[in-house]
């Protein structure tokens, strides 16, 4: 009798642990979505933003800019910090930062302190970001657990851009642009309260931080990211383009020869030793590239082509974030039958097939051909995040998992750079003044060659098929 009531106990515990780390983990993935929302939320806001605090064209661009450059830098140092110093609390410092200066840049009253803020909002999320995917990869229970919160988790990056333009429509016509920021507040405040008594802390991993491999990997970055998104603006042959590029390439360069001399490196260079790993960060930066270059044209022809205002605009991308989160609740079985490459493929080549029709647009294209573009590129996301996600973290060891995750979403943030900046550029090469379709349609061209170079990423893996590591 003692004994089974005590078995009923010890069950009862391990139910309960069980379901306090599943709402832990859903309340780290909503602090996830609440990070991805932030590329993007501002979007519809800006010319309320310039209104308001006085902003110059050139000043503008880096409410979103001042963000991407230091959440794209700073990510692999994330990574590496939350391997060495513990995920949650690393994860919880990143949050906190993100929350504090959301608040900070709600208040803002000049130009100067919102850039500020934005770009310490970055800084916050690249330490939170990798560790939510490293605490989701070590802490399911098994590997069909772990396939359907990677599928949530992959949901979340890849609907978060459509949903921030949502929401920030949304917000600036309902209340004020500063809520746009104002948002992220109580969703931190709930973040840092709940996840520390619902997620257990990961080991420390004693030895010395690779404190060059930290200078050159951000430096590099950082300056890849910077001089990418100059390039929309300045040109690619812009002296500040290319003394970007330049130094970032010489930085990267050192980080690839220390790397290979340090007992405990930032970038451990066996990441790079898997053809599929190497293949899915190479499909994802090309993907991600793609979307949000499509996100900026569409934008832009939603309000200043068929002048609709910034909540009917951000309401005009629903379609995607609903075809995203459905398509979630199948991708696992899918890459269970099929396989995460095949998965890959087949994704990669709807969205090239999305992509078309934009390249065609005219002053008569019915909106609905807009919309099944739209819906059309959910379906696809939906199908190609989580297998690639699948792809760039199988079969690394758990104390490598942040490095991994970071080195992942480094890819994801440098392609959407490298994709805005291509996008940008193309645009401008072919902008007649006052008439969106003639650029908007090269635009569109670029998004799609963008699109297929992630097919293209993955193919090979499938015509010349090596062992999967």
């Amino acid at each position: 009798m003692t004994s089974t009531i005590a078995t009923r106990a010890t069950a009862g515990i391990a139910t309960s642990g069980r379901r306090a780390g599943s709402i832990g983990l859903w309340l780290v993935m909503l602090a996830q979505l609440m990070l991805v929302l932030d590329a993007t939320v501002v979007n519809v806001a800006l010319p309320h933003i310039a209104t308001d605090l006085h902003f110059t064209r050139a000043e503008l661009s880096w409410v979103l800019n001042g963000y991407a450059v230091a959440f794209g830098g700073l990510l692999l140092l994330g990574g590496r910090i939350g391997d060495v110093f513990g995920r949650r609390r690393t994860f919880l410092v990143g949050v906190a930062a993100f929350t504090l200066f959301s608040l900070l840049g709600g208040l803002a009253t000049s130009p100067l302190l919102l850039v500020i803020a934005r770009a310490l909002q970055g800084l916050g999320a690249a330490f939170a970001a990798p560790s939510v995917l490293a605490l989701i990869t070590t802490s399911a229970r098994d590997d069909g657990a772990r396939n359907r919160a990677l599928a949530l988790f992959s949901a979340i990056a890849s609907m978060g851009g459509a949903l921030g333009l949502i929401l920030g429509g949304l917000l600036t016509d309902l209340t004020s642009w500063r809520w746009t920021l104002f948002i992220n507040v109580p969703i931190g405040v709930v973040v840092l309260i709940a996840v520390p008594r619902l997620i257990t802390e990961t080991p420390r991993r004693p030895g010395r931080f690779d404190v060059l491999g930290a200078v050159t990997a951000t430096g590099g970055a950082v300056a890849i990211v910077w001089a990418l998104i100059q390039a929309g603006d300045v040109g690619w042959s812009s002296p500040r383009t290319i003394g970007g590029l330049v130094v970032g390439a010489a930085l990267i360069a050192v980080l690839a020869i220390t790397e290979r001399r340090v007992a405990h490196p930032l970038l451990r260079p066996e990441l790079l030793r898997s053809p599929s790993r190497v293949a899915a960060l190479a499909a994802m930066a090309a993907t991600y590239g793609g979307m949000l270059a499509m996100f900026f044209l569409m934008v832009q022809y939603l309000e200043d082509d068929l002048h609709l205002s910034p909540m009917v605009t951000g309401l005009a991308f629903l379609p995607m974030p609903l075809s995203i989160f459905a398509m979630s609740r199948i991708v696992p079985r899918l890459v269970e039958r099929f396989g995460a490459v095949r998965l890959v493929i087949i994704g990669a080549a709807l969205r090239v097939v999305a992509f078309l029709p934009l390249t065609q647009l005219g002053p008569d294209t019915p909106f609905v051909v807009v919309m099944a573009a739209l819906l059309l590129t959910g379906i696809s996301a939906g199908m190609t995040f989580m297998p690639l996600t699948t792809l760039a973290l199988r079969n690394v060891e758990p104390e490598h998992a942040g490095s991994a995750s970071g080195l992942f979403q480094t890819m994801q943030q440098l392609g959407g750079a490298v994709g805005l900046a291509i996008v940008a550029s193309t645009y401008a090469a072919f902008a007649v003044p006052g008439d969106f379709l003639t650029g908007g349609r090269a635009g569109f061209w670029s998004a799609t060659i963008l699109s297929a170079l992630a097919l293209a990423a993955v193919v090979g893996l499938v015509i010349r098929p090596r062992k999967v590591a």
